[in-house]
């Protein structure tokens, strides 16, 4: 799909920058309730992360393991939502959201990057959960769905969802597959590419995790938007809203 088209398909907010976990800090758990409220106060597009729990739920967190952001060990994966609610809090205090609570918090008020997170080749009722949950969504342009894994996005083709492959050099075979989705999300080590640059020419290109306005001036000639955490959004969404003539 072109640029152009791509953009018609996805709510303006996304190309002013997105904040990374919800806009968290020091006091706000990343991808928690606070972090997601702090987003909204701030009129950003938010990226969040869901992980299909023991009983084919959806709970919003970075890694399987809950350790680093509530200090108590536990793979979600293994655990049902109930036994996540009763046992672990995130370092903030706040609970471990599920989507369907922070859909209920956001009510589409700014639009959400969703990263599917596959765990032990889980892709499939994964995403099929999140099709349930975004069965009665109210605009599609407010969700834009990623994944480092593409056999988790394959399933939204025809959806009316647009996605983004995420893309690491680590796993960089997969940007081979770009041209199976809509747009394609990449590390912002990758950007020194003459092909990566080129591509951005005639389609849409995310960049991840921009941390300073350093790290922004190097990619912002190559990109359409940025994922950001802990740096200056107002310089990031000044920059991008004026370049995708948003102001």
């Amino acid at each position: 799909m072109k640029k152009a088209d791509v953009i018609k398909n996805l709510n303006p907010l996304f190309l002013k920058g997105i904040a990374h976990r919800g806009l968290h800090n020091d006091k706000l758990t990343e991808n928690g309730i606070p972090a997601f409220k702090n987003a909204i106060e701030h009129n950003l597009a938010i990226e969040l992360d869901v992980h299909l729990t023991k009983d084919g739920k959806l709970i919003v967190c970075h890694d399987s393991e809950l350790k680093r952001t509530t200090g108590k060990q536990g793979i979600i994966e293994d655990l049902t939502v109930e036994e996540i609610k009763t046992n672990y809090r995130l370092l903030d205090g706040s609970e471990v959201p599920t989507f369907r609570e922070v859909l209920e918090l956001v009510k589409e008020a700014v639009p959400i990057t969703v990263e599917l997170k596959v765990y032990n080749k889980n892709y499939k009722p994964l995403a099929s959960r999140l099709k349930t949950e975004l069965k009665d969504v109210r605009d599609k342009k407010n969700f834009f769905l990623i994944s480092f894994d593409p056999r988790s996005l394959i399933p939204f083709r025809k959806s009316g969802f647009m996605r983004s492959l995420l893309v690491t050099p680590s796993h960089g075979w997969t940007y081979s597959l770009r041209h199976l989705f809509e747009s394609v999300d990449l590390d912002q080590v990758m950007f020194n590419s003459p092909k990566v640059q080129k591509y951005h020419r005639k389609n849409l290109v995310n960049c991840w995790t921009i941390q300073s306005n350093q790290e922004f001036d190097k990619v912002f000639p190559y990109i359409d938007t940025a994922t950001f955490q802990r740096t200056d959004a107002d310089y990031i969404v000044d920059r991008l809203s004026e370049k995708n003539n948003l102001k």
